[in-house]
């Protein structure tokens, strides 16, 4: 329950979510489950059976036109123009000098229909001037498509008795652009997220939205989880998050692993940098740090070796599956397995050494895919 009265946004879920015993926390001016009261459990939902989680607030932006395509792919890294109808792209949106701002998704319902999801809300004046000789309409359609995660490997089997959806015909990073139903529900249906397990998400309209949510808790038993739950998972699963993990304007796609991201080929605010920078050897890579202590460091906390700077631990965190790690942005030819390094954390220094693998779990994804 809020603590205090707060003038951020509540999602249509959000009176569900209270019933259920949600404490919020305030982030980007909108109110996020942050937990249900047993973090341990909403995070073993995740990665053992399936859970549910109001992911609403996270921004929505509808480009629409005869023009809307190629405004979608101005903007975004990764190949628009050639991804086919109901298919979802992930990459980097950029500066005109590469430099990235933001990360995530595009998905494309037509040639003159997309959506464009970005980690933070203030997207609009870069979307507009980036496209301002395109005849495309741009949208902030965030308090108008609430959605829900729906993630772990029991996802399918407990979803596909309630929608009229041939669930085996969904591939990993496609989506449906026409509704279908959830238990009799009309929503638009997408396998994926941020688990890095089996997932889906579903969006839907306003009005329907607490139905939804309570038809998806009766008839599936997915367990409610919160921001808290998600931070371990994200971690373990080498998801980034604009701010936490990079700032604005500072770093490439490149410099954080989003090689695969990168579509050369097509035109995009940044390209030129990018295509100039890419046969270049990397600056910085984006890895998975094993931490020596339990007690965390600070998000932003510097990495040293031998002295001198030489990265940024982002995101640590105490995982169940892996213990101590975090997610860092090192000097390239330091990001091998077993390089140690020093964590700059107070007055006691800690170690730390390049995890096995990057990310930390199912690094070939073979999860989602499955």
């Amino acid at each position: 329950m809020e603590n205090r009265k707060s003038s951020a946004r509540k999602t249509p879920f959000h009176d569900v979510t209270t019933e259920l015993g949600a404490e919020f926390t305030e982030l980007f001016g909108s109110l996020w489950p942050d937990h249900f009261g047993d973090v341990d459990a909403e995070y073993r939902a995740q990665r053992e059976s399936v859970a549910v989680f109001d992911a609403s607030p996270i921004n929505k932006w509808e480009f629409r036109g005869p023009d809307a395509e190629v405004a979608a792919q101005r903007v975004h890294t990764n190949n628009v123009v050639g991804a086919a109808f109901g298919q979802v792209r992930y990459g980097a949106f950029c500066d005109a000098d590469g430099q990235m701002i933001d990360d995530g998704t595009v998905f494309k319902l037509a040639s003159d229909h997309l959506w464009v999801m970005t980690n933070k809300n203030t997207r609009a004046e870069h979307f507009a001037n980036a496209t301002s000789d395109l005849d495309v309409q741009i949208e902030d359609i965030t308090e108008d498509l609430p959605h829900l995660f729906f993630q772990g490997p029991g996802s399918r089997e407990a979803l596909a008795p309630i929608t009229d959806a041939d669930l085996t015909r969904l591939g990993w990073f496609r989506f449906y652009p026409e509704q279908v139903t959830v238990a009799g529900i009309p929503v638009w249906l997408s396998r994926t997220g941020v688990s890095g397990e089996l997932g889906y998400e579903l969006f839907c309209r306003p009005d329907v939205a607490p139905d939804l949510l309570r038809a998806l808790l009766r008839e599936t038993g997915a367990r409610p989880y919160g921001l808290t739950a998600i931070e371990p998972v994200r971690i373990e699963s080498g998801i980034i998050v604009t701010d936490t993990d990079y700032p604005e304007h500072t770093y490439t796609p490149y410099d954080v692993s989003f090689d695969h991201l990168i579509d050369l080929r097509r035109d995009f605010l940044g390209r030129d940098a990018l295509a100039a920078l890419e046969p270049e050897p990397r600056r910085y890579r984006l890895t998975t740090l094993r931490l020596d202590a339990e007690e965390l460091p600070e998000y932003g906390t510097a990495l040293t070796r031998e002295g001198e700077r030489v990265g940024t631990l982002t995101s640590p965190t105490l995982s169940p599956y892996a213990g101590p790690i975090a997610l860092a942005i090192v000097e390239a030819p330091l990001a091998v397995p077993g390089t140690r390094l020093e964590v700059a954390s107070g007055g006691s220094p800690s170690g730390a050494v390049v995890h096995k693998s990057h990310p930390a779990y199912d690094p070939e994804k073979r999860r989602p895919r499955s």
